[in-house]
């Protein structure tokens, strides 16, 4: 009588299927191994081609409070304050309006409008970012300097908010976080919205048979279930938004400043890349080059704190449950 054991050692056979196993592992392999590869590639090349900035400008470099091409000052800082800035009105922004598509996608919509709504969303995430650029530049930003007028009339005299809330030619940091947040929206809403189909259809029934409303069993039961996946899209969302281009080049402004005014104009790491490099010279270039290292690191250690995030939010869950 042949074994369970007998059987699985004729099926993975060198003759059989042995092989092709073994091909597959190192296919597999080599895939994996390329993708670390590439990712060393570019940190070595940038940072060989930024190392000049890095020795020439050392401290004033990394800590600078000025970025000066004309007068030879590359101090990082405000272009860093720029980028972040620019990322979190996009998340604010998008996150909430994120949530709500996604809860409506998977708990309220019909199913025949579901279909529409989920294709609708992963279009939106396939228009190139220069169209929201150029409807953000020729659009947005002269409408929406009424709004800022109104809000820095009704705020200005208020202490603290006049700062934040001050005068504005449309071009701003808010113009960009807003287009930007709408960039994400998209990638944020279809992660979410996987996260919510994965919550067990029994324990959303079991909720409300016992006589909780339709809001009281997604705050009981979908919400905790999809913390972790919450916070994986909002990373991901914000990685997005850290590295975004040419919107924010049509948007922010071109003036790389620190400034507690949100209305105001500014400027972001990928944004002066985009402006300046074709025209840089050595010194301007390798101070350019030393940017894209540093936004090669953000990224990765918002990535890297992503995926900690999540495992650490998935275990806490499993350990409440």
């Amino acid at each position: 009588m042949t074994t369970s054991t007998e059987r699985l050692d004729d099926i993975t056979a060198p003759g059989r299927g042995g092989r092709a196993d073994s091909a597959f592992r190192s296919l597999a392999l080599v895939a994996g191994l390329s993708v670390l590869a590439i990712l060393a590639l570019i940190a070595v090349t940038t940072t060989q081609q930024g190392w000049r900035a890095f020795t020439v400008l050392g401290g004033r470099y990394w800590f600078g409070a000025t970025w000066n091409p004309q007068a030879g000052r590359f101090g990082i800082l405000p272009l860093v304050y720029g980028t972040f800035l620019v990322a979190t009105i996009a998340v604010v922004a998008a996150v909430p309006v994120s949530l709500g598509i996604a809860l409506f996608s998977t708990e309220v919509c019909p199913r025949r409008l579901r279909t529409v709504t989920v294709t609708v969303i992963d279009v939106l995430a396939a228009v190139p970012s220069v169209v929201f650029g150029l409807w953000g530049f020729r659009v947005l930003a002269p409408r929406i300097r009424g709004v800022y007028a109104a809000i820095h009339g009704a705020l200005g005299s208020v202490p603290g908010l006049g700062r934040l809330f001050g005068t504005s030619s449309g071009r701003s940091f808010m113009t960009a976080g807003l287009v930007v947040g709408l960039m994400i929206t998209p990638i944020v809403t279809a992660v979410t919205r996987e996260v919510f189909a994965t919550v067990p259809r029994n324990d959303k029934e079991g909720a409300l048979a016992l006589g909780a409303t339709r809001w009281e069993m997604i705050r009981g039961v979908v919400f905790p279930h999809s913390t972790g996946g919450i916070s994986g899209a909002v990373m991901l969302g914000l990685g997005r938004a850290l590295g975004e281009t040419i919107a924010v080049v049509l948007l922010v402004g071109a003036n790389p400043r620190f400034g507690a005014n949100l209305f105001g104009t500014g400027e972001t790491m990928p944004a002066q890349i985009a402006r300046q490099l074709n025209e840089a010279g050595p010194l301007f270039r390798s101070a350019l080059v030393g940017l894209g290292v540093v936004l090669f690191i953000v990224t990765i250690a918002v990535n890297s704190s992503a995926r900690a995030l999540v495992t650490f939010i998935d275990r806490r869950t499993r350990g409440a449950t």
